[in-house]
């Protein structure tokens, strides 16, 4: 089921009046990787022979100078390099980035600032470089620690370069992710829980546990690698969910694990339905303005992209958000949270009334998906289970 391409729930037409605009994040995209791994479906573009990194990091300057009317005066509570390959940048290329958004941009004091980083041995040497220049908080692209697995997902680094990489980003950082995969080709549950185990030997803040999917336009979705049946897979994820729990990290998002005090703040914040601009190519925005919810995107080639931020027109699409869509839009997002949203969050963020939603809400509530009382809306246990299922009921045919 794809839940984008189904109609959201029918609200009556009217207005958006924000009575307050939301918290705002900014997000940097760099385009580029080592190689294409054959499950990925991010933008991201194989560097054969470089990539023209000044020239990339003046376009990045323009386009956010470009985007400066939509967000004039709001203060950025998260930064976010993602990818791609955003560690294949220098130190001084990311101190330049960063030096230039605070020149633009009222940065908050203490702005979680994260950089997704490869943990091949040639990233790992700029690390002290990247904390130099003002980033805050790792998070690495492990995936797995067995070298059979990671040679089936097309990584380019081992499992002994793996844990190396964790040895030295825990010298300059004190706030870690660790992204690790598990229902990998011929992956057995033992194994699955011994990358856990491996991983939680490194002491991480946050880990981020992703079941692999065959995205369409993936290598992996033309060419199947033999992967463990749903009952496998499930039994991998619950197992995975006990192992965190009793080390004492909380699962607070679909596939997010932190210890106490260290939820991302930029995550947390999309998925709580706050703004954000995307910046480079293929950048995603959404920002709401006083009357109104637009989204964006960038020009997605790398080289298209330049050529666009030239013409001072680096968007390539942009629309406003029909009113209609925003309540489905919010839920979306939402109740990928296991502790859910205060109630009052879903008027703030989408301007419409609860009661908007009440029957959904009651439907869902019958089914055992959702609880809520007047403080609190989350999914029950059988909720984020059946996730797709829950979002369902707010895809109903329009009133």
């Amino acid at each position: 089921m794809t839940l984008h391409a189904l109609h959201p729930v029918g609200i009556k037409s009217q207005s958006v009046n924000f009575q307050a605009l939301p918290p705002l994040s900014l997000y940097i995209h760099i385009p580029w990787c080592v190689r294409k791994c054959p499950y990925c479906d991010f933008n991201s573009h194989e560097a054969r022979g470089g990539f023209p990194e000044s020239e990339y990091v003046a376009a990045l300057v323009r386009d956010l100078e470009l985007a400066l009317p939509l967000i004039w005066g709001r203060k950025v509570y998260s930064v976010f390099f993602g990818g791609g390959t955003p560690s294949l940048l220098s130190g001084a290329s990311v101190a330049e980035i960063l030096r230039q958004v605070r020149m633009l941009l009222p940065l908050n004091l203490d702005a979680e600032i994260t950089l997704e980083a490869n943990p091949g041995t040639v990233e790992a040497s700029k690390f002290a470089a990247f904390r130099d220049a003002g980033v805050n908080r790792l998070s690495l692209g492990i995936q797995s620690f067995n070298d059979v697995h990671l040679q089936a997902l097309g990584r380019i680094h081992s499992a002994d370069e793996a844990k190396r990489a964790i040895a030295v980003a825990r010298q300059y950082f004190d706030n870690i992710n660790l992204d690790l995969m598990y229902a990998l080709p011929n992956q057995s549950l033992d194994e699955a829980l011994q990358d856990v185990q491996t991983a939680l030997q490194f002491k991480p803040q946050h880990l981020s546990c992703y079941h692999l999917t065959l995205e369409p336009n993936t290598l992996f979705a033309h060419q199947p690698p033999p992967l463990p049946d749903e009952d496998a897979s499930s039994d991998m994820q619950q197992a995975i969910e006990a192992l965190l729990a009793a080390h004492g990290y909380e699962h607070y998002e679909t596939s997010a694990f932190v210890q106490p005090k260290k939820r991302s703040r930029h995550n947390l914040n999309y998925w709580q339905f706050g703004d954000y601009l995307g910046i480079g190519a293929g950048a995603h925005s959404k920002l709401s303005l006083h009357d109104k919810v637009i989204r964006q995107m960038r020009y997605k080639q790398p080289q298209a992209y330049l050529d666009a931020v030239k013409k001072l027109s680096p968007v390539q699409e942009g629309h406003e958000v029909p009113h209609d869509d925003l309540a489905f839009e919010f839920m979306m997002n939402a109740l990928r949270l296991n502790g859910g949203f205060d109630s009052t969050l879903f008027s703030e963020r989408t301007s419409l009334p609860l009661l908007a939603i009440r029957r959904e809400l009651a439907e869902a509530e019958a089914k055992g998906l959702l609880m809520q009382d007047h403080q609190r809306i989350a999914p029950t246990k059988l909720g984020q289970r059946f996730l797709n299922d829950l979002l369902e009921i707010f895809l109903a045919a329009e009133h």
